[in-house]
Formats: C-alpha cells, structure tokens, sequence
C-alpha cells in the first residue's frame, strides 16, 4: 500500500499537545502560524508520499554497494536526494546566515519523521547532515563556517559522524585513531572506524567527516579526544571540491535492514583535517551532533511505526478470513486484530507527542534564553530516544503479526518495517545507555526537572476529573507513582542500583508523559470523540504497564549481580 505521511495529525500536537505554539510569543521564530505551519508539513509529506516512498522497497531489495571503491547507491535514490536538498529541507532548522531557513527544530523533527516513515534508508543522509550542521554552527572556526555550512545546508554535500572503532563500540573512550599536527594549522587523521553511516555515496558531489581522534601526548578516556573535520575531497580556493583526502571505504556492511544506506568501514591514512573546538574538548562538540541525533532517531521510531500501522491496518481492512461480528467479514473486524492495531495507534501518538514536546522544550529554550527549557528538553532527549525507537520495534512486530503468516513471508513488505527499525534502539547510544544517562546525569539536579515534569502531569490530572474522572484518576495514579520511583532513584548512593532498574523507569516515564499528552488531545474534542477514544484505550490498556515497570525499577541490583557469570554458562 502507498505510504501518507501523517502531516494532519503531526499538526494537531503540534497546535493542541506538544507546547509548540507558545513560540509564538518570542521574536525568535516567524514561521510559526497555523497557515505556514500547514503548509511545511503539506509539502513535506507530499515529498515523502511521492519521491521517497516508492523508494522503500527498492533499497530493500537492491542495496547500496561497493564498486571498485566507489559506492553506488540504490537506484532513485540519487533523483530523490536532490529533491530533498533542492526544496531545502537539509537545512530547514539551519541558521539564515548560511543559506539554512531558521525553522522551528520541532518542524525539522516532524519533517524526519515523515522521511522516515516513507524511506528510512534515505532519510539517514539528511538527518546526519543536519546533525554536522548543528555541531559545526556551535564549535567550528568561522573559516570552516563559511567554507563547509553553505554547502552542507544547500544538500550539495553531506556530512556524517566518525565516532565507533573496531575496539571501541559504546566506550568512545577506547578509541585510538591518531591526528598529528601537520605544522601548518592542519592534522594528519590516522586511523580505522566502523559503522559510518553513508560514510560514502554518488547522491552528493562531497562527503564531510566528524571523526574522532586523539592528539599526541592526549590524556587516556574521554579526556583525551578531539574532533575533527575531515573531507573526502579538499576543497579548492574557490570552494569547489579538488583533489581526494588520504581515506577510503574498505567495506560496506551486509546488515539487517536498512539496505538502501550505506554503512561504511573508513580507513583514514594520514588524511588532512581541520580541529572543531578546543583540543581534546572533542566529547563537547560530538554530543551537540549526537544529541540532535538522538532526537532524529526518535522521529525513526516513530515514523517506522507509523508506516507499519498503515501497512497493517490496510492489510486487515482487505483481508477476510474466518467469521467476524461486523458487517466487512475482513479481519480487522476480529477483536484481537482490533486490539493490536488501537494498541499500535495509540502507542505511536504517545511517543510522537512525547518527542515532539522534546523538540518544542528545545525550541523554547533558544526563543526565550530560559535554561530551564534546555533542562526539560536534555531531560526527555533519552526518554524520547528510548521510548521512541522501542514504539518502532513493538509496532512493526506486531505489524507482522496482523498480517499472520504473510507477515513472514518478505514480500508482503511487512517485516522489512521490523528489520529496518531494529538498529534504532542500538545506534546514537544504546538504549541502555540512554536509561543510564537519564538516572545518572539527569537527575543529578536531585530530580529538580523530573518533579517539575511530574507536577505539570499530576496537575493536568486533577483539572481533567471533571470530564475524565477514570482517566484522570490513572494518570494521577501513575504520575505519584513515578513521584515515589523517582525520590528513590535520587536517593541511591551506587549507581548500580540505579542502572539495573533504568530502562524500565525510562520506560515507565515515557508511558505516564504519553498518557499526559493523550489526555490534553481528549480535551480539545468538544465531545468524546476518535482522540478521547484512543486516551482511552492508551490510558487504560498501556499505561498500567508503568506499575510493574516501577516495581523492577526500584528493586535496585543485589539480585542480578548474585547471579555469577558460571551461573549464566561462562566458563
């Protein structure tokens, strides 16, 4: 079935639920009114719909590959690509000082969102590129400003991120690729990453790498580590690409999903780089790129599930089989096929109100200067992520459970939504780690932006008790509930206590803001209606999920740390 971006409904929580239209009070943002709101998201989702969906399959089914150390991309992908950086919409959230339009970042989200849901292997260059363009606008020298954003924010080069080693995954302390000085302002990158997300392709003229590296005499860890700019082709005086920088691709690699990007190894010997920020201030730099990742990523959940509930939902409106109560005599008529698809409905409206409410915080944050904007939206960035991408995961399996026994069969189309999806909850930091930095670094105000998060939630409860005396009795249930967990968690002195029951508080946090967000969508329907329908089946059925998931949250870690590596089969 044809994919529709959701254009409408990213619109209304934008307007009703996520915070957004309190931009427009500030000077900060012009293009924040209804109309021209509309007509972003209209155009974007008519992109999507048109040049990037039909895509879909095709990167499936015939990869990116490796050519006599040329990557050649899947077949459209290049004609679409252009389309994307011809409209603009590599640099949509980019400053107006280098050609960006200086939208919204929340607009810039819901726009990956939609991408992701028409062609998530496509999507992945502009989301990377926009990411570089975030990171370079903060750190970079005002030499590589005016050399690199133009270029970067017009689409006619592409940017990626250089962080993973063979020896270093997670830990970006391990890594060991070298920069030596070349004497003249410039660094000699040395070195092998892996993972590097169309770290090579033929949709642009050049490809900008951030890597990661160390500098002689650097400090071990974290402490250690620089950034660098590092092109593929040098440019020449007039800006225009010359001669070829000393790195290559040695391989691609044979993944799960997401076919049509390429995932490069990059070898780097002796290339030329430029230093981003301070040395060995690398960590800083990467994490304003990362962080904006880690939100894009979030918008991949979300768009994955959204194309895999249309997939299903189509397939159970057509396909008859067995006796139904309703008049179709399709499947979508069986109770249990009904329950699965309200359930994915309802899940992926929760986290998209959660991440757009992300994006909104961070919005507001530049608008007015507030730190505590910035605060609430560093705070729900891993919630956003992790609660996000595991949406994804959960709806496209169950995408392939609508379908029965064509979902496993390949060409029904639904299991590439599952396969695709899956890396989303492993890349830009793990979801683990995401639970961690949220119990760790976040709450290291003594939960000062969690409480404050909770009131806005348990008040929302009590205003709505009126209309929604059930429902707001739940969410004023969870929300204390999540009160108690997170007092708990502040109060632990070893932080292993804390990271054993991490992903399920991440979890039961994202499940109390969905059941937030559905409750003010239920309130703009004059009477009951599709969105109070949905708070209700999200409020009643998913969010009691929280109370086993704050149960494991706060048993701390004694239990899995008695468990020894010989009980588990290591020998």
């Amino acid at each position: 079935m044809p994919f529709i971006a959701p254009a409408d409904e990213i619109r209304f929580l934008l307007e009703h639920v996520s915070g957004f239209t309190a931009l427009r009070n500030s000077d900060t943002f012009d293009a924040t009114d209804n109309e021209t709101v509309q007509a972003i998201l209209s155009e974007a989702g008519a992109l999507c719909d048109g040049a990037l969906a039909p895509l879909q399959r095709i990167g499936d089914m015939e990869p990116a590959r490796l050519e006599n150390g040329v990557v050649r991309t899947s077949p459209g992908f290049a004609e679409a690509y252009k389309q994307i950086a011809d409209g603009g919409w590599v640099g949509m959230i980019a400053s107006p000082d280098y050609g960006g339009m200086g939208l919204p970042t929340a607009l810039g989200m819901a726009v990956h969102e939609m991408m992701s849901g028409a062609c998530l292997s496509l999507q992945l260059n502009p989301m990377l590129t926009q990411g570089q363009i975030v990171a370079l606008q903060a750190h970079a020298s005002d030499t590589l400003k005016d050399t690199y954003l133009p270029k970067l924010i017009s689409g006619k080069w592409s940017g990626t991120m250089n962080l993973t080693e063979p020896q270093a995954g997670s830990d970006v302390g391990a890594v060991r690729t070298k920069a030596e000085p070349n004497g003249d302002g410039t660094y000699a990158i040395t070195g092998q990453k892996i993972y590097i997300t169309w770290g090579d392709s033929d949709v642009t003229e050049n490809v900008i790498h951030l890597v990661l590296a160390r500098l002689p005499d650097a400090a071990p860890g974290t402490k250690g580590i620089s950034l660098f700019l590092v092109p593929k082709l040098l440019p020449k005086d007039d800006g225009t690409p010359g001669e070829r920088n000393d790195l290559r691709v040695v391989s691609l690699e044979h993944k799960l999903g997401i076919h049509g990007s390429p995932t490069a190894v990059m070898e780097y010997s002796g290339a030329k780089g430029w230093l981003v920020g301070p040395e060995n201030g690398g960590m800083a730099a990467m994490f304003t790129m990362m962080n904006d990742a880690r939100l894009g990523v979030a918008m991949q959940g979300i768009g994955v599930a959204e194309a895999a509930f249309q997939h299903a939902t189509a397939y159970a409106a057509e396909r008859k089989q067995g006796a139904t109560g309703g008049d179709t005599g399709t499947i979508i008529e069986h109770p249990d096929v009904r329950r699965m698809l309200a359930w994915m409905k309802a899940r992926i409206t929760a986290a998209r109100a959660v991440s757009l409410a992300c994006a909104s915080a961070f919005d507001m944050a530049k608008a007015t200067r507030d730190a505590a904007w910035e605060a609430r939206g560093a705070f729900i960035t891993p919630i956003a992520k992790a609660f996000g991408t595991q949406t994804g995961i959960a709806v496209s399996d169950l995408g392939v459970q609508v379908h029965g026994g064509m979902g496993f069969i390949e060409e029904t189309g639904a299991a590439q939504f599952l396969r695709d999806v899956r890396i989303t909850s492993i890349y830009e930091g793990t979801n683990g780690i995401q639970s961690m930095d949220l119990v760790g670094r976040k709450l290291r105000d003594g939960g000062e932006v969690a409480f404050a998060l909770i009131d806005e939630m348990a008040q929302n409860a009590e205003a709505a008790r009126t209309r929604f005396p059930d429902l707001s009795e739940k969410l004023w249930s969870a929300s204390e509930d999540l009160r108690e967990a997170t007092e708990w968690m502040v109060s632990q002195p070893n932080p292993d206590d804390r990271f054993a029951g991490s992903l399920s508080y991440l979890m039961a946090f994202g499940l109390t803001l969905g059941a937030h967000y559905h409750l003010l969508a239920a309130a703009t329907e004059a009477s009951p209606g599709p969105r109070t329908a949905l708070a209700r089946t999200f409020i009643l059925r998913q969010l009691p999920e929280h109370t086993a998931l704050l149960a494991e949250a706060t048993l701390g870690g004694d239990d899995l740390f008695a468990i020894t590596p010989e009980a588990l089969g290591v020998a």
